[in-house]
């Protein structure tokens, strides 16, 4: 009985030591307080788009094939019924090599945000993106004030409070 718990043991660090080191390198690291740094990514059209400026910007990395950004894909459509109209621009990175999916999912999810395609991860892992969603809130300024792992209700109410802060701020001169 004790053999059998000991290979089981064995048997599941090697999996987890394997899907650690098995994680892609980031390049870089953003943290909160630091300027985000600008980007050059293909939305839908094929059209090149950077880091909107002047505005309050929630940039979440995202897939298809991951269910926590699958569900919080909906307040995030939410959201942006919300505030997009007050000055809140939202940008979808998909890691997603699949295109047919992405574009489905785009239809199926109605989303209205702009969507980007890091195909190559480039971008993600500038950031320091090995794990999704993960987003960023970056300030008018261009400053990161939030890093956020994981899914988030974008509708919960200390988060929207959070981002109407961040819209309610001046922008610098």
């Amino acid at each position: 009985m004790l053999k059998n718990w000991l290979l089981i043991g064995g048997v599941v660090a090697v999996i987890v030591g394997v899907a650690f080191f098995s994680l892609p390198e980031p390049v870089g690291k953003v943290v909160e307080g630091q300027l985000a740094p600008d980007y050059s990514l293909p939305d839908m059209n094929g059209v090149q788009q950077s880091l909107p400026k002047g505005k309050v910007v929630l940039l979440n990395f995202w897939a298809t094939w991951c269910p926590p950004c699958r569900d919080e894909m909906p307040s995030m459509v939410q959201l942006h019924k919300l505030l997009g109209n007050e000055g809140l621009s939202i940008v979808a990175a998909s890691v997603d090599k699949d295109m047919g999916k992405l574009t489905s999912f785009v239809r199926e999810y109605e989303l209205p945000f702009q969507v980007l395609k890091d195909t190559d991860k480039s971008v993600s892992l500038g950031y320091g993106v090995v794990r999704y969603p993960e987003t960023f809130l970056i300030d008018r300024a261009g400053k990161v004030r939030f890093h956020l792992i994981g899914a988030v209700n974008w509708t919960d109410p200390t988060v929207l409070k959070a981002i109407k802060t961040m819209l309610a701020e001046k922008p610098q001169a």
